[in-house]
């Protein structure tokens, strides 16, 4: 759907997006396939031109944060290692754009890749190398997403039950704050306690809850979403009295969510997504202040829900009423903060 941008001249600095060749892997599942699976065969090679075409059509990104995906590891660094295979590849695409071929749009200004904690300290050698491959690289995600019906997720994930509460786990989790490093959390809504135990028990770790909390309506949670919300918005209330944590507002678009429940819609309005997200996103907005959430596109997953362009039409519509400083915060400056490339943000 084609729609008129909406405050094309705010900044924007999108924090979570992916980078991925993933052809070969969609190609090996069987049919019927996972809605998941079918959102990753609608955008299976998604690298710097299509990044590119996004991000320049029409609202002003000015830098953007890759997470990471499993992209491009390199197995020749053997099993523990591979994982800076990622990195070097996104570094090359952030040298790209900082060439400045392309203007003053920087993609993937700051890089949050992936280690393994469950090794204990000795994950630390793997974020050692993880920062040597990469000046831009701030942090890691751990996903923890689990759930007792295996048909929510799908086959590429499934972490192990409780993954955030395992002692190497943690022990691994220390190597982080050793280091300044961030940490990306991304679990499904009934598991939204674990971050919250895993946050107080290190208050000075800072953690990114990704997809505002990913709220279910898939599977055997098809139809749920008016039922559970007051336990959701019960959980991120008590997730923001952790001062540690921040949280990313999007994501709703995913499968997982059903926010459209029938996708790929890519022809929704930015109006009807506005009325689907609206009370998730000032849910979130109400809890963490606006100095501690930040909109994130998820592209290309959220591909299943919204176009780019509309995608952000309808975060624009939801701030509608919004001051000029709690736009630059929420769009740029706390992206900008927590993920240390402040140097992207224009004089306020």
């Amino acid at each position: 759907m084609n729609e008129s941008i909406l405050e094309p001249t705010l900044p924007i600095i999108d924090p979570h997006h992916h980078l991925w060749d993933l052809r070969p892997l969609v190609h090996a599942f069987p049919e019927p396939r996972h809605p998941f699976i079918e959102t990753l065969a609608d955008a299976a090679y998604y690298t710097f031109d299509q990044l590119q075409a996004d991000t320049r059509g029409g609202h002003n990104v000015i830098g953007t944060i890759f997470m990471e995906c499993g992209a491009f590891y390199d197995p020749a660094r053997g099993e523990d290692l591979k994982v800076v295979g990622e990195v070097e590849f996104v570094n090359g695409v952030a040298a790209q754009g900082a060439s400045g071929l392309y203007g003053a749009y920087r993609p993937c200004a700051a890089i949050v890749g992936h280690a393994n904690l469950t090794r204990g300290s000795a994950a630390g050698e793997v974020l050692d190398a993880l920062q040597a491959a990469s000046s831009r690289f701030v942090g890691i995600r751990h996903q923890g997403a689990w759930d007792p019906d295996p048909e929510v997720l799908g086959p590429p994930f499934h972490a192990p039950e409780g993954l955030y509460g395992d002692s190497r786990f943690r022990e691994g989790f220390v190597e982080l704050g050793r280091r300044g490093l961030t940490f990306d959390a991304w679990v499904l809504e009934p598991q939204l306690g674990d971050v919250l135990d895993l946050a107080e028990a290190f208050p000075d770790q800072p953690i990114v809850l990704d997809h505002c909390g990913t709220p279910l309506n898939i599977a055997s949670y098809s139809g749920t979403l008016d039922d559970n919300f007051e336990r959701w918005r019960a959980s991120i209330r008590a997730l923001a009295e952790c001062e540690n944590i921040s949280v990313k507002l999007g994501g709703l678009a995913m499968p997982f969510c059903g926010m459209p429940a029938n996708g790929p819609a890519k022809d929704l309005g930015s109006e009807e997504l506005t009325a689907m997200w609206k009370p998730y996103v000032e849910t979130c907005i109400e809890a963490f202040g606006t100095d501690r959430a930040m909109f994130e596109s998820n592209y290309p997953v959220d591909r299943w829900g919204a176009s780019y362009p509309v995608l952000w039409n309808a975060f624009k519509r939801i701030t509608k009423g919004a001051s000029a400083s709690e736009k630059h915060a929420l769009y740029a400056g706390n992206a900008a903060r927590t993920y240390k490339i402040e140097y992207l943000l224009p004089d306020t």
